[in-house]
């Protein structure tokens, strides 16, 4: 059983406080990817899971066993690195079979291991080359081929994908997919990149500070976000925050207001409040009629356009103040984000109208950052919606 647990784990240099009583209970054959900006923890995380740094306090246990104070060789882990760290003098073979050679396995057993491994990360036919004459994710490919044949209760990968170029990562990413179905082995992933850890993790750690602050299935941590620090963390682009609070009709700021019953939700009237809503929940008026809760019409002016291919990025400032007033931080704080199709034509400094989609915001907290609701649709509204449209009918 190669289950994970850490329990009130925590790591403390001098006066910096690396990770703070970190609790994590990862299953047996999962996927967990570890995401976070710089210096958020989680690379000192996984190097307390490998044995490469002790904890200052907390407890780790893996496969059962207490592993909190033993060397990494006697914690049925193998490690993939960044920095991939073949041996220049040594072919393929050498490479993948060097730490199975170093703990005396018989040579039977280290040929049965190399080939299975050679097998699944398709690299048979390159156990006689140098590591000059291999490509960039050839040398990855032996460098997890060279963690596969330790035979783990759990892989532990550093950023191993992060000096490939991006069209080679993205091929990785689904490598590493097939990987994990084919050894059903627990894999740990370190990453900056919510991309892969979106498409590849059965759950997602998001750290902060050296906290943890959500972990749950990707898709729980982009549409219920705990707070608003994954709320803007997870997600490309990242989502917009409007300040204000809560008022007798729903939210209400200088500029924007949403409709909602606040008895419905965790909310009061009066709570300072962050509105929370997605660049692909702001939709034009003109194209907001698929929308089952659209909010009320807001007016904006297009600032900067951004053309990415399959969709358009469009920020918006409010239209009701003069552009030639506003200042860097003024315009900051106004400006919205807006993803469009990208058959839409817009220009720079033209006045449009958008509304959001009322199912898909979000509150916060603005002392705490956590979050209050998701989706600002009650039944009530919604029967009291269905009662209007049959009246007007």
């Amino acid at each position: 059983m190669g289950n994970v647990t850490l329990e009130h784990v925590t790591k403390q240099y001098d006066d910096v406080t690396a990770v703070n009583d970190m609790n994590l209970d990862i299953q047996d054959g999962e996927f967990v990817c570890l995401v976070g900006p710089s210096g958020c923890g989680k690379s000192t995380t996984m190097e307390t899971i490998a044995g490469l740094t002790l904890p200052t306090a907390g407890e780790i246990t893996i496969a059962g066993k207490d592993v909190t104070k033993l060397p990494p060789k006697d914690r049925g882990i193998a490690m993939v690195f960044q920095n991939i760290a073949l041996f220049p003098h040594m072919d393929v073979y050498d490479n993948v079979s060097f730490g199975l050679r170093l703990r005396d396995f018989e040579t039977e057993e280290i040929d049965r291991r190399v080939e299975r491994a050679a097998d699944i990360l398709q690299i048979g036919d390159l156990l006689d080359r140098q590591p000059s004459e291999l490509s960039g994710g050839q040398r990855q490919r032996v460098a997890i081929g060279r963690a596969i044949v330790r035979e783990p209760e759990a892989f532990l990968m550093d950023e191993p994908l992060a000096n490939l170029d991006a069209k080679l990562r993205v091929h990785m990413r689904t490598e590493l997919q097939r990987l994990h179905k084919e050894l059903d082995t627990t894999i740990i992933y370190v990453t900056h990149d919510q991309a892969e850890a979106m498409t590849m993790s059965d759950r997602i750690a998001v750290l902060n500070n050296g906290q943890l602050q959500q972990i749950a299935p990707p898709l729980t941590c982009y549409n219920e976000p705990a707070n608003r620090f994954v709320a803007g963390f997870i997600g490309s682009p990242s989502m917009n925050f409007i300040e204000g609070e809560v008022g007798h009709d729903g939210f209400e700021s200088e500029f924007i207001s949403v409709e909602f019953d606040p008895t419905a939700f965790d909310v009061s009237v009066g709570d300072a409040v962050t509105l929370g809503v997605r660049p692909e929940d702001v939709h034009l008026t003109g194209e907001a009629g698929s929308i089952a809760h659209p909010t009320d019409p807001v007016d904006t002016v297009t600032d900067v356009i951004e053309p990415m291919g399959n969709e358009i990025f469009v920020y918006l400032t409010h239209g009701s103040r003069e552009r030639t007033t506003m200042d860097e931080e003024q315009r900051k704080g106004d400006q919205l984000l807006m993803s469009v199709d990208p058959d839409v034509e817009l220009s720079e400094e033209e006045a449009v109208t958008v509304r959001f989609d009322r199912a898909n915001l979000h509150l916060f907290d603005q002392q705490s950052g956590d979050a209050r609701c998701h989706g600002l649709v009650s039944s009530h509204s919604t029967a009291t919606s269905e009662q209007r449209t049959t009246a007007e009918d």
